[in-house]
């Protein structure tokens, strides 16, 4: 993990420069296309080519149970957590749907669920440990299991550019992972539960009440080093949140740009960008959800989102939005004639 988070490199300016350079040269008043326009710069800067395309869009939906819906933090039962894999494996989820309009593809990887999965197309099975421990009454997985789901989503980096993908998405699925995400939060930034913790699945006003104690008590009991983000995942994290952190830092290492989704992903988001601060460069922020916490998550990985939907189902659906907003801004800087192609007169003639 160590070498692939050295090998992640800043942004170079001079191609934001010769993007913004372009933009300003197509048919069109300067900086009118507002957020289009600086993201196909960043784009353009993390891939390294003013007149990119893409062609390849992969989302990876990690999917891993967790121990402390022992103590009610759901609206929805543990068996859930393999019976939406299944739907996502028949096409019949949400993400599938919005995946496809995107056209994209959807990977599921099994990285912690506690059921036995048979080998099925789109499915892949590295599971760590099947499903987390109850993180209000001990740590949520060993250090080594979380360096190893990091090391699942490092693994998937590579899927992904072997598959000479242009534009990866995060996804998760596993009943429970908001109270987790919401601890990541709470000890990577200081804030206190009742300020990070929401409804999640839908829960109502008592079962909210008992979810913020939850955090409380697996922030206590465990005592996660906020400088230690490995630590921080350990104790209170969840073993699809690794995964997604390790996509996160192996992509970043690839160049390929990524797309996070909702809470549950932008808490591995965090895990990555603590790890290495660099990686916040190759992040698009897909959406903001209903989840309170979910601005202050932004605000720590220092990017905009760019939807707003009261969005709040995760398992990539987000990203797969945001992927066609970001490939038409690719596309406004890469097929828009510039003033002279099209022999308009320029502003100020």
């Amino acid at each position: 993990m160590r070498e692939r988070l050295a090998r992640i490199q800043p942004l170079k300016k001079e191609f934001f420069i010769r993007a913004q350079e372009r933009l300003d040269r197509l048919t069109k008043p300067r900086g009118s296309l507002g957020q289009l326009e600086e993201i196909a710069g960043r784009y353009v800067a993390m891939v390294e080519n003013v007149r990119p395309q893409i062609r390849e869009k992969i989302i990876y939906t990690f999917a891993g149970d967790h121990g402390v819906t022992a103590e009610g933090v759901s609206a929805y039962p543990r068996e859930v957590t393999p019976q939406m894999v299944y739907n996502f494996l028949r096409r019949g989820a949400a993400i599938n749907v919005l995946a496809a309009h995107a056209g994209a593809k959807v990977v599921v990887v099994d990285i912690g669920v506690d059921h036995s999965f048979e080998p099925m197309e789109g499915l892949v099975i590295h599971k760590v440990a099947r499903g987390t421990g109850n993180i209000a009454r001990g740590p949520a997985m060993s250090r080594e299991e979380a360096l190893r789901a990091v090391s699942v989503g490092l693994q998937m980096a590579d899927h992904a550019r072997g598959q000479k993908a242009d534009l990866v998405g995060t996804g998760e699925m596993g009943i429970g992972n908001t109270t987790p995400s919401s601890a990541i939060l709470a000890a990577l930034t200081g804030l206190p539960a009742n300020q990070v913790t929401h409804r999640g699945t839908g829960i109502d006003e008592a079962g909210l009440a008992r979810k913020v104690k939850i955090v409380a008590q697996a922030l206590e009991v465990n005592s996660p080093d906020p400088k230690d983000p490995l630590d921080v995942l350990s104790k209170v994290g969840g073993l699809e949140i690794g995964g997604i952190a390790g996509l996160i830092i192996g992509c970043a290492g690839h160049r390929i740009p990524v797309v996070v989704d909702g809470f549950i992903s932008t808490a591995g988001a965090m895990i990555a960008v603590a790890l290495n601060s660099r990686v916040r460069e190759y992040l698009f922020a897909s959406h903001k959800s209903v989840e309170v916490g979910h601005p202050f998550m932004w605000e720590y990985i220092g990017q905009k989102p760019i939807l707003d939907l009261a969005l709040r189902l995760g398992e990539g659906t987000g990203a797969a939005l945001a992927m066609g907003i970001i490939e038409a801004s690719v596309k406004v800087l890469t097929g828009m004639a510039t003033f002279a192609e099209a022999g308009v007169s320029e502003e100020g003639c």
